[in-house]
């Protein structure tokens, strides 16, 4: 059987630090599924959906078993329909940690067969946080270093 992960977040935009969880993911399943999620707590995006998806695919060109998709919906229901049993998810610290645990706890709640698995941020992209590229990007900053793809 294929093991299939989902990576799910707004990803707005989608780091380096992304890229590098998405890479070490490839070291466990088969496929991992980058899915751009419609975040309730955020009003409104500062990259479209539709940009983000290019970028990503741009930066994964080659990768054939890494997809991406878009939903509005929730994470675990997602994951029944593309019968993925795994959540990958990144951890830069403690906060991070306190975070998803309760949204893996509720995650396996609401699907018995979805299984969270969190990396440990790579030490160079610990500090890389897509609301400190926004605000680097919003005004006029150089955000190559942080990001797998050119704005």
């Amino acid at each position: 059987m294929k093991k299939i992960a989902i990576f799910p977040g707004s990803f707005d935009p989608f780091t380096k630090g992304h890229e590098d969880i998405v890479l070490r993911g490839l070291g466990l399943f088969d496929e991992v599924i980058v899915a751009i999620g419609y975040n309730s707590q955020k009003h409104k995006r500062y990259f479209d959906i539709d940009v983000m998806v290019a970028y990503i695919n741009q930066t994964f060109v080659g990768y054939d078993n890494i997809k991406v998709a878009v939903y509005n919906e929730l994470t675990a229901e997602l994951a029944k329909k593309y019968d993925a049993k795994f959540l990958l998810r990144g951890l830069r610290n403690t906060t991070d940690f306190e975070y998803e645990n309760s949204i893996a706890q509720v995650n396996n709640y609401l699907n018995d067969d979805l299984e969270s698995v969190f990396l440990i941020t790579s030490p160079r992209f610990a500090a890389i946080s897509s609301s400190i590229i926004r605000e680097v990007h919003r005004y006029g900053g150089d955000t190559r270093e942080f990001l797998p793809y050119e704005l």
